[in-house]
């Protein structure tokens, strides 16, 4: 039986992990799953990140994730690539898994000292629930009993979205600040933390400026940046070093150098974030989505080979 990352089976219940012996009733995700559509990097940066995945997925892989989609989805994994964020006031256990705190200032990660929640309770952080989440979802349709011990509908979900979370580049940032949390600026005009300025305000200036507030047209420019621009980087994106399945790791390192050179760079307390701060992160922004989409394809693909 795989045991969760987060605690062990005799220290959690099953409702708490999610852990059931069959597929989830639809009524039982229901609430969560049916989301209303906002905008934002919230909603946008992992609608963006889902869509490109899906489209890159192979057969047997774009087969899985259909039987394992709750019905309410339609087939659509970006419709409920948000979900993870709108369960953890059910699931409490699970907000710490949405990112990682590295030491300040050294801009480097390591998982043995980095991986671990408030309390030090080790592999609870976002590379840690990556390789849960993947180990779960590797006992679909292998002919094992473990398959049945998950909820791998919840699995995929959580994935799919953590996957997403990794590559946003404070979301591996500096304790103290809690990945840009506290740290208060104004965008220009509006009062904002640097967090948040990463997670909604880049993306939804580029969407007024660029994309018509439409988040497919955003979808629309990173899928052919993938096949233009960054068409000779795609391999090493997919490749995952040692026949790993997953490799959180290494986003979580190039995460931690991005953060470092792009989103705390220049920024103090109080900082006035105007055009030059956008034009220069945008197109890091659009380079860590298509990376996070290419990223959970690939890992997707090697799940359901």
């Amino acid at each position: 039986m795989l045991i969760p990352v987060y605690k062990a089976i005799s220290d959690i219940s099953s409702e708490e992990t999610g852990e059931v012996r069959n597929r989830p009733s639809e009524s039982s995700l229901s609430t969560e799953l049916k989301i209303e559509v906002v905008h934002g990097w919230g909603l946008d940066g992992h609608y963006s990140v889902c869509k490109i995945a899906q489209s890159r997925l192979s057969k047997a892989a774009a087969k899985a994730v259909e039987e394992l989609l709750p019905h309410s989805a339609n087939g659509d994994l970006a419709s409920v690539c948000i979900w993870a964020d709108r369960v953890k006031f059910r699931y409490h256990w699970s907000s710490p898994l949405h990112y990682i705190d590295t030491p300040d200032k050294l801009c480097t990660y390591r998982y043995s000292r980095d991986c671990k929640d408030e309390d030090g309770v080790a592999d609870r952080c976002v590379a840690g629930a990556i390789n849960n989440y993947t180990n779960q979802l590797l006992t679909y349709n292998k002919g094992s009993d473990q398959a049945s011990t998950y909820n791998l509908t919840e699995a995929l979900l959580f994935l799919s979205h953590f996957i997403g979370d990794i590559h946003q580049p404070l979301h591996v940032g500096f304790t103290s600040d809690r990945g840009g949390n506290t740290i208060d600026v104004h965008w220009y005009r509006r009062k904002a933390v640097l967090h948040h300025v990463w997670d909604t305000n880049i993306i939804e200036t580029a969407e007024e400026r660029y994309d018509d507030s439409n988040v497919d047209e955003l979808v629309d420019a990173l899928q052919k940046n993938i096949t233009t621009g960054w068409a000779d980087q795609v391999d090493s994106w997919e490749s995952c070093s040692g026949n790993k399945t997953a490799c959180p790791d290494i986003y979580a390192s190039e995460g931690i150098k991005a953060a470092c050179d792009w989103a705390y760079k220049g920024v103090t307390e109080d900082s006035t974030l105007e055009d030059d701060y956008f034009l220069t992160r945008y197109p890091i922004v659009q380079w860590r989505l298509a990376q996070g989409g290419v990223r959970l394809a690939a890992t997707l693909n090697r799940i359901f080979e």
